[in-house]
């Protein structure tokens, strides 16, 4: 891994052609005062310039239109290859609500309940085990008081260890297990919490709601989602197994080094060939493909007059379904049936209602909705090595902007 220190490639070479803006964007159209969202352009600039990220691509829209679609920096800083507006990113745990709308439009077609005991469609959760205490290396079990359901799994309040079990520790990084075998592992762990009762980020109980949906369906989770779906929406650059063309156009990944960047050569995610689709954060996606998403969800299920997810099962994912359980990773949080939910704006989700919903994702990207407002914020980036993404700076300055530029 090579060290990033000439600072003059992001700042006199990204200012002459690093930057591209859409043509499809209209901040009139969305009731937005153009000269106020202008200078978002210039302000992702400057943290490129900073080095807080190689490049940038942000999104704006309201009122069912795209208001703003801008790429500053570059995607690739060795290459001084330019970013684009259609450059693609590791969404990663942004995946985790297009996993949960997979599990409600199970339930729109009446295959599940999100009230379902887990162990109802996988039979192998049948008898999993609560630990009751440790000490030294003993252990001690006891029954839980209820199994966990696909409403635990969907806010994080199962208990199910999140991380890989021993012995498949490189189960993220090579997947070479498939979906069905990765569960099986999962499912043979003790909880560490009774079902219910706390809020615990919890990477496998997201995979195991994506077996839920190989199960009922009767497909792989990621043919379920392009047949109903990405297909739908015309997400043609959102896949789990990208092709050449789109690894090539994908923006590279780069950490934090003292005060520059350095490009992080191999990691986590880039299996072409894998057999595990990451249902909790596998995805590469451009910003204009999550716009269709966010954009299907701000309008109750619906795209271009095709219903895509029940009224219902939108409002469900997008209120309040963990009680009064801290959730979350900025104050006010709570969550909803994968999108994490504002239950009161400050710090960084200030400028937003109450009620907005959204996700971050591990290199950097967000995604987030603001539906008393009509609208949605898209930040993409590759960085690691910096603090939580859900309370940068780069994402409270898109969502301030934005909020501001509003007229109508």
């Amino acid at each position: 891994m090579r060290v990033l220190f000439l600072s003059f490639l992001l700042l006199g070479g990204v200012l002459a052609c690093a930057s591209s803006a859409s043509p499809q964007s209209d901040p009139g159209k969305a009731g937005l005062d153009a000269a106020k969202l202008a200078p978002l352009r210039g302000k992702m600039q400057e943290y490129a310039d900073q080095f807080q990220a190689a490049g940038i691509v942000t999104c704006v829209g309201r009122k069912g239109v795209m208001a703003h679609l801008e790429a500053v920096g570059w995607r690739d800083l060795e290459k001084k290859d330019a970013m684009k507006t259609d450059t693609l990113f590791r969404i990663a745990s942004m995946t985790k609500p297009i996993t949960g709308i997979a599990i409600m439009m199970c339930e729109d077609d009446g295959k599940l309940s999100v009230e379902d005991p887990v162990e109802k469609h996988l039979p192998e959760f049948k008898g999993q085990m609560l630990v009751k205490s440790k000490s030294g290396n003993e252990v001690t079990l006891v029954k839980p008081p209820r199994p966990i359901t696909l409403r635990d799994l969907l806010t994080h309040t199962s208990g199910l260890p999140g991380g890989p079990p021993p012995g498949l520790s490189d189960l993220y990084a090579k997947r070479n297990h498939t979906l069905a075998e990765a569960v099986m592992a999962f499912s043979q762990r003790p909880l560490d919490f009774e079902p219910g009762t706390k809020w615990a980020y919890c990477n496998a109980g997201i995979d195991t709601l994506g077996r839920v949906v190989e199960v009922c369906s009767g497909k792989p989770f990621e043919a379920f989602l392009q047949e109903r779906l990405f297909g739908p929406l015309g997400m043609k650059d959102t896949a789990f197994y990208p092709t050449a063309e789109s690894l090539a156009r994908t923006a590279e990944l780069y950490q934090k080094d003292g005060a520059k960047l350095k490009r992080i050569e191999s990691f986590i995610g880039d299996c072409p060939n894998g057999k595990f689709p990451l249902p909790a954060g596998g995805l590469y996606s451009t910003a204009a493909d999550l716009a269709k998403v966010y954009q299907m969800m701000l309008d109750g299920g619906m795209s271009g007059g095709r219903r895509i997810l029940s009224s219902a099962s939108a409002e469900k994912m997008t209120t309040l379904q963990s009680g009064e359980i801290k959730t979350g990773f900025v104050d006010g949080m709570g969550w909803g049936f994968g999108f994490a939910v504002v239950r009161e704006p400050k710090g960084v989700t200030e400028m937003l209602s109450p009620g907005s919903y959204g996700h971050g994702g591990a290199f950097g990207t967000q995604g987030w909705i603001d539906p008393k407002k009509g609208m949605y914020f898209i930040l993409m980036v590759q960085r690691a090595g910096f603090p939580n993404g859900d309370a940068s700076d780069l994402r409270k300055t898109l969502q301030s902007v934005a909020v501001a530029a509003i007229n109508e």
